[in-house]
């Protein structure tokens, strides 16, 4: 499994409602693209010196299925919005390990 993460940090004019028409697409995506086994999306709630605006973390099952989010339908009109609109955009896609079940304990007689 990939984790594709995604933090931006905004213009500071970035319009209310184009900023909700992105939020609306983004929710708008999950369980919708081929390949994306989850999505979870939110605002930065610490607002520091070094915190981003906002992030994006999508699960998917290869590296393949990033390359047909990267370019399916429901994403590329997102393009629009976040790009101009943000300052910096910086993305990071991991292999997440293989996690064994965790071990159930038993009591001994």
């Amino acid at each position: 499994m990939i984790r594709h993460t995604v933090l931006f940090q905004f213009k500071p004019d970035f319009p209310p409602a184009e900023r909700q028409a992105w939020i609306d697409g983004l929710n708008h995506m999950a369980g919708k693209i081929p390949g994306m086994l989850s999505l979870s999306h939110g605002p930065d709630v610490l607002n520091t010196e070094r915190s981003f605006d906002y992030a994006i973390v999508a699960d998917f099952e290869s590296v393949e299925d990033i390359a047909v989010y990267n370019t399916h339908p429901l994403h590329e009109p997102l393009k629009a919005y976040s790009f101009p609109n943000s300052r910096q955009i910086l993305a990071v896609d991991f292999h997440l390990p293989d996690t064994p079940p965790a071990p159930i304990e038993t009591t001994q007689s």
